[in-house]
């Protein structure tokens, strides 16, 4: 074949994706991203005569975002076009992937399997169109101009039989339609735990790294995360499960325990939101973004109290009681917090007399609203014996060669100095030991 006749069929591939592009119906948000917006601007460049300078301009664009979305692990090994793609169709949120989540195969609409069919279908030419081939395409129309391919730009992430099935199979539609069954969709398929954040246009942001803390690294209370993560366990079976409140002494492992039922639980569905205390009032908008998935979400609230003046307790109540809309079968919340009744107490609220009329009422509304709460679970301050156990259990965590004696007598040198004891303590103190041992002499 010529060089006219190469550049005609390298002209008749891009046209061929720039057709399939324009017929997307249902999944046309896998393009609509920087990246994708590239991509089709390169196409666009490509198919005009004589854009030389403006396909180069987009090339380089290109390149340089989809190398970007590989480095942050929407990649993997081997064609990165191909694989950022097939990434973003296993997680598009869109009227079919929506019915697959929630319906049987067959109880998705006719209409909505038959259009995403076709949409597929096009997709697999965007698919096929690999890296390879639009480098040579683009090679051939820009007169020899060699671009680098798109080969293992992305970390090794491991193989997935979806994507091969997406990028080659016949009919990959019923498979993907079963992983959108059984992983969801959109962004709560993507990431484990959400932050609820007024600023974002999407209020739910997603926490890229959250903290990996798991049961393992805990030392001591065990019989406080044992009843939370029974309750847990209830919870993602879809058995009867409370709201919980973990109360205790700062540093008491509280926020960790919630923290860590994440990296457990995650693989069976378990999703983490962190609501500030400032942003209750919201807790209705934040469940219907929730409701209807078939994930499992912990609504947290750390660090939860409310001063005298404070009338959001009351909003709180509601919530824990149960308004005109229900609370969602899929969520709980679980709060931590360093008062036993939430509410900030005197002795004088006790007193009497008072100014108020019916200030035991005043009383008794403001001590209630922990009960509101299913269970709570208290980490009470650790004595010193077991604050030493926490500080050895950490101490062969890390495999430090230390004297027991000198261990022990560090430790509680250093709780006497800074911040008494408990968990957060002992680790913070195994912690400067370590690089202290660690320290080249």
């Amino acid at each position: 074949m010529g060089e006219s006749g190469q550049m005609r069929a390298q002209l008749i591939d891009v046209e061929v994706a720039l057709g399939a592009v324009e017929g997307l119906l249902l999944f046309g948000g896998v393009l609509r991203d920087a990246v994708g917006e590239a991509y089709l601007d390169l196409l666009g460049a490509m198919a005009a005569p004589g854009a030389g300078p403006a396909l180069r301009t987009g090339a380089a664009n290109f390149f340089a975002l989809l190398a970007e979305a590989a480095a942050d692990g929407l990649s993997g090994p081997g064609d990165s076009w191909q694989r950022l793609l097939a990434d973003r169709i296993v997680h598009d949120e869109n009227p079919f992937s929506r019915a697959a989540q929630r319906l049987a195969l067959t109880d998705v609409p006719a209409g909505l399997w038959e259009a995403a069919e076709r949409d597929l279908a096009s997709l697999q030419i965007l698919l096929r169109f690999d890296g390879r081939k639009l480098a040579a395409a683009m090679a051939s129309l820009d007169h020899g101009v060699v671009w680098p391919n798109l080969d293992d730009l992305g970390p090794a992430l491991g193989d997935d039989p979806l994507v091969a099935q997406l990028i080659d199979g016949d009919d990959p539609l019923p498979s993907l339609a079963k992983r959108y069954r059984a992983a969801g969709v959109g962004r709560f398929a993507r990431y484990r735990a959400f932050r609820w954040d007024r600023r974002s246009s999407n209020h739910l942001a997603p926490i890229r790294r959250p903290d990996p803390v798991r049961f393992a690294d805990l030392i001591g209370y065990a019989d406080q995360r044992r009843t939370v993560r029974r309750n847990t366990e209830h919870f993602l079976r879809g058995l009867p499960a409370n709201n919980l409140l973990l109360y205790g002494e700062r540093g008491t492992g509280k926020s960790s325990t919630v923290k860590a039922l994440l990296n457990e639980y995650a693989g069976e569905g378990l999703r983490l939101v962190e609501v500030a205390k400032s942003s209750l009032g919201d807790f209705s908008s934040i469940v219907n973004e929730l409701a209807d998935r078939p994930q499992r979400f912990i609504v947290f609230v750390d660090d939860l109290s409310f001063d005298e003046n404070e009338g959001g307790y009351t909003e709180l109540k509601a919530i824990l009681e149960g308004g005109v809309e229900i609370r969602p079968d899929n969520a709980l919340i679980y709060a931590t917090s360093n008062r036993r009744h939430l509410v900030l107490e005197r002795f004088s609220d006790r007193a009497a007399p008072s100014d108020e009329v019916r200030a035991q009422d005043t009383l008794q509304e403001k001590l209630s609203l922990a009960d509101r709460f299913g269970v709570t679970v208290i980490f009470s301050t650790p004595d010193q014996n077991q604050y030493l156990e926490i500080v050895e259990g950490i101490a062969r965590q890390r495999g430090l060669a230390v004297d027991l004696e000198r261990l022990r007598r560090g430790a509680l040198q250093w709780a006497s100095w800074n911040n008494g004891r408990s968990g957060r303590t002992a680790r913070q103190y195994v912690d400067d030991l370590t690089a202290e041992l660690r320290t080249p002499r």
